[in-house]
């Protein structure tokens, strides 16, 4: 066997079909694209968001807000604390629990759910309802 002997398995290469080659392939002249216009053109056709000439929904929708793509404060609830922990919770750990995606970013621990164990939490920021909380329950809280 020599590698210009080579050839694939009977059956196992389908030719390309060519579009395009005659009245007689019965594909030929308009090729399956209907009569003339936009879409029969080679590089035609129209975006999928395109409404006949009307204004397009994304611009009749009224625009309000503002959603930040680089949030810098990553924030955490009291309650997931005090469901997750026993102890001592660092910004690692609530990486590891789920509770905050990146370490890096400035964590802010907030009052909403109850605290109802002495937990020693490191963040960068508390509010002030979340630190009162925090020592009420005997825990502390510490700044980065």
């Amino acid at each position: 066997m020599k590698l210009n002997e080579l050839r694939p398995a009977k059956g196992s290469m389908k030719k390309r079909f060519k579009k395009g080659r005659g009245p007689s392939s019965g594909w030929g002249k308009t090729s399956g694209r209907g009569g003339k216009g936009q879409t029969a053109r080679k590089s035609g056709g129209i975006p999928a968001n395109f409404e006949g000439g009307q204004t397009p929904f994304q611009r009749r929708v009224p625009k309000r807000g503002f959603n930040s793509h680089f949030a810098e404060v990553e924030i955490v609830n009291l309650g997931a604390l005090d469901k997750r922990f026993t102890d001592t919770v660092s910004p690692e750990d609530m990486v590891h629990a789920g509770l905050i995606s990146n370490k890096n970013l400035e964590v802010k621990v907030l009052a909403k759910g109850k605290l109802t164990k002495a937990l020693t939490i490191k963040a960068n920021r508390f509010s002030e309802a979340a630190k009162a909380a925090i020592e009420a329950a005997g825990g502390k809280a510490e700044v980065i």
